[in-house]
This record gives structure tokens, C-alpha cells and sequence, in this order.
């Protein structure tokens, strides 16, 4: 029953959201646009979405201590890329318990996906403070926030890896802090930061720190070419690609921290025209764009879902109905 109420909200959102982007757009000019795309640029994003689930296979198996062949790692991430495309992200749940097939825990992996998790909003949020931060016209004091938000998510995640390191420290703060305020003990905040620092403990190592930050940096530049070919598979002018894929990406990835739509319709839209929006591009070329990084999002992960699911012979149902200790035997 709780499935079907997730999947109810996933196509809410996708509706209302898809709903205030679209309001006064003539759609069959964004199937135009869509239709006049550069076959070659289209080419060279779906490389890019190839290279995004690479790169976030090396960094996710090295997570693991390397324990998972890159070439399962890599068709796992696109099955679960395919799978996310479902309300409730069913994709990770079936990377964590294909894990178990090779000797980590279910709870091991899924506290890595954590960690991926909080790289990745640590990244974002890193890059759209600067990316904001160094538009023209900027008024300063908003050039002064963006910097300071970016300083303190980097600091937060700085204390983040000390609690790691000492979680006796990090489980004193929280009973300090829960003594001052008492509500908060109604919360499983304890169960939350035992995961989390589970998580984050092999980040405490350099060599585990060192690879864990360096392909994250490495995946999302992929991720952000993917948006900026796309500028000139569509030939639009008079607009800053690079800043359009740096503010567009971080957008678009922080719409869809929550995993209420599906085929992700709705975040994309939603990211890439505020992004066009800031910076003065056309409303419906902007619309046209995120529509077409959607779909070719979409494809390129039913692509290499359905091949992965082909080599690793994934049994999708008996892998999501698995209970987690069942799937950790």
C-alpha cells in the first residue's frame, strides 16, 4: 500500500511540476526543436551518460574496498539507473542486494550508496554556490551568500569525516544536543548517524578519502559535459554553455534528491529552465533542452539497464522482494 501512495505522489510531482513549466509553451515547438537536434552532439552526450555510470562504478567499487569486478559494478549501475527512474529509487535497493552476491553486507552497501549520496549533494551544492557566485551582475551580497553556503557545506562535510574518525565525539554531540532540545529524541537520530558513519568510515583513510573524492569530481564533470553538448546539439545561442551546464546539472540533481517523480519528469524540466532562466536564454529553447536531456537520460539508462540485466542475469523480482537479511545471507 505504501508503494502505490510513493508512486501516486512520484506522478503527482511529475505532473505539477511538468504543468508550471509548460504553462503558455506551445509544446509542438518544443518537439521541433527536439526533432532539428545534431545527431552528432546527441552522439557525443550518450558517451557522456556511458562515462557517467563508469566513473560512478570506479568510485563506488572502490568504496567497497574493490570487492565487486568493475564490469559487474558498471552494468549494476545501469540497471540501477533504469530502476530509478521508478518512484522510491528501487535501483539502489537491487545494487545493495546484488552486493551481498559478493560477500558485503547488505548493510555495507547500503551505507555506501550514503556516502555516494552525500558526495554527490556536497558536490552540487559546491559547484552551484561558486557557479552563482561568479555570474555577472551578481548583486554582492548574493555573491557573498552563494561563497559562504559552498564554505560551510565543505566544512560540514569536514565534520562529518571527524565524527567518522572519533564517533564517540559525534555520539556526545548528539546527546548534548538532544539534551537541549528534547523533541529531537523522538527522532531515530542516533540509528540515522550510526549509518551514516558506518558509511563514511573508510572515507577516515586517505587512500579511500583520496579515491572517494577524486571520481566524484572526475563523475560529475561528465555529468555536467552532458548538459553542455547538448547546448550545441540544439544550437542555442547567445548563452554561456559552460554556466549553463554547471547551474543546469546542480538543478536538476538537487530536484531530484527527493524520489517523488518518475522517468524523472518534471526535476529536469524544472532545473534547466531556472538555469536558462538566470541566465537570459529563451524560455522555450530552455524547455526544449531539458526535455531533451531528460530523454536522452532516460534512453541512454534503459540502454545499458537492459543489457545489464541481460549479463549479470538479475532476477529483478526476486531481488526487490528480498528482505534485507534475507539478501545478506
Amino acid at each position: 500500500m505504501r508503494r502505490w501512495i510513493f508512486v501516486v505522489l512520484g506522478v503527482t510531482g511529475s505532473v505539477v511540476i511538468l504543468w508550471l513549466v509548460l504553462r503558455g509553451v506551445d509544446f509542438a515547438q518544443v518537439l521541433a526543436g527536439i526533432a532539428k537536434a545534431n545527431p552528432f552532439w546527441l552522439l557525443l552526450n550518450f558517451l557522456g551518460m556511458t562515462g557517467t555510470l563508469i566513473t560512478r562504478a570506479v568510485r563506488w567499487r572502490g568504496i567497497l574496498g574493490n570487492s565487486i569486478p568493475l564490469k559487474e559494478a558498471f552494468f549494476l549501475q545501469g540497471v540501477t539507473f533504469m530502476l530509478n527512474q521508478l518512484p522510491l529509487r528501487a535501483g539502489e535497493v537491487a545494487r545493495s542486494a546484488f552486493a551481498t552476491q559478493h560477500g558485503v553486507s547488505f548493510f555495507t552497501a547500503a551505507t555506501s550508496i550514503v556516502v555516494e549520496r552525500l558526495l554527490d549533494v556536497l558536490m552540487v551544492v559546491v559547484v552551484l554556490a561558486f557557479a552563482l557566485a561568479g555570474l555577472p551582475n551578481v548583486p554582492p551580497e548574493v555573491a557573498r551568500g552563494a561563497l559562504t553556503f559552498g564554505v560551510l557545506a565543505l566544512a560540514a562535510f569536514g565534520v562529518l569525516i571527524v565524527f567518522a574518525k572519533y564517533p564517540k565525539l559525534a555520539f556526545g554531540t548528539l546527546d548534548g544536543v538532544t539534551r537541549r532540545l528534547p523533541v529531537l529524541g523522538r527522532l531515530p537520530l542516533r540509528r540515522l548517524l550510526e549509518n551514516v558513519l558506518a558509511g563514511l568510515e573508510r572515507l577516515t583513510h586517505w587512500r579511500g578519502f583520496l579515491h572517494a573524492v577524486v571520481w566524484t569530481l572526475i563523475a560529475w564533470v561528465v555529468s555536467y559535459y552532458t548538459l553542455y553538448v547538448l547546448v550545441f546539439a540544439l544550437d542555442i545561442q547567445g548563452v554561456d554553455a559552460l554556466l549553463m551546464a554547471l547551474i543546469g546539472i546542480s538543478l536538476v540533481a538537487l530536484g531530484l534528491a527527493l524520489p517523488l517523480s518518475v522517468a524523472s519528469l518534471g526535476p529536469f524540466q524544472a532545473g534547466v529552465v531556472v538555469a536558462g532562466q538566470i541566465l537570459g536564454m529563451d524560455y522555450v529553447e530552455a524547455v526544449t533542452l531539458g526535455f531533451l536531456l531528460n530523454g536522452m537520460s532516460v534512453l541512454s539508462y534503459l540502454f545499458w539497464g537492459a543489457i545489464g540485466l541481460s549479463v549479470l542475469g538479475l532476477n529483478l523480482r526476486g531481488l526487490l522482494a528480498a528482505p534485507p537479511e534475507k539478501a545478506a545471507s
